[in-house]
């Protein structure tokens, strides 16, 4: 018989315990999954970049405290919670259990056309803005552009975790993965505008350029 004392119960709100086991619940109830579920993954993997993208609006928060913000960055924190909080309705659909995808709903629980024509309008608006890039960049000329960047390597990284689920059929809408596609295109303009607003020109990934020589 064992002698050791019985586990001290928590008393908490956050730290319930009931994970100690490994498991999660999901969204309206059903059974719980181990915490490495390829849903809980996905989802996991999709709250992320809204940690990453708070850290570029608390940089630009931090200018507009110091009246430092460069015009061109006008409204992008604004643009940024926008898209915090519709990743959190990505987070939604993806940890419902196919049990309740009848109670999702457009826009809040699940990603709705409008969503992905929003992203597409940012694109369509903001793409004529910036000068282009010719080859591939490497990320950091300013913190705000390497911390969007750093959140689109990650939706990147969500993006393919849902490519898995929807091919096991675990998606229950049609217009999560060309959110997720088209919102990575759209953070990876962000950070060119962020860049050029601030009058800085991206590093180009290669040091030796054809028919260029090697800058200083």
């Amino acid at each position: 018989m064992s002698t050791e004392p019985a586990p001290k119960r928590l008393d908490s709100i956050v730290a319930t315990g009931r994970g100690d086991d490994g498991t999660t619940g999901l969204l309206y109830g059903g059974d719980r999954v181990p915490k490495d579920d390829p849903r809980t993954d996905a989802y996991g993997t999709a709250d992320e970049p809204v940690a990453a993208l708070g850290v570029a609006r608390a940089e630009l928060g931090i200018k507009i405290q110091y009246g430092t913000l460069p015009q061109g960055l006008a409204g992008l924190a604004d643009l940024i919670l926008r898209i915090q909080r519709e990743l959190f309705v990505v987070a939604a659909e993806l940890a419902t259990t196919p049990g309740a995808w009848d109670r999702l709903r457009d826009g809040t629980t699940r990603v709705s056309a409008e969503m992905v024509a929003g992203v597409e309008g940012l694109l369509a608006e903001m793409e004529p803005a910036i000068t282009m890039p010719r080859e591939f960049i490497v990320p950091g000329e300013t913190p705000t552009s390497a911390t969007l960047e750093l959140a689109r390597t990650i939706l990147r990284r969500a993006e393919r975790r849902c490519v898995t689920l929807g091919r096991d059929g675990l998606i229950p809408g049609t217009h999560l993965l060309p959110y997720l596609n088209r919102l990575a295109d759209l953070l990876w303009v962000l950070a060119r505008a962020a860049e050029q607003a601030e009058a800085r020109s991206p590093t180009p990934a290669r040091t030796n350029r054809p028919g260029r020589r090697n800058e200083a």
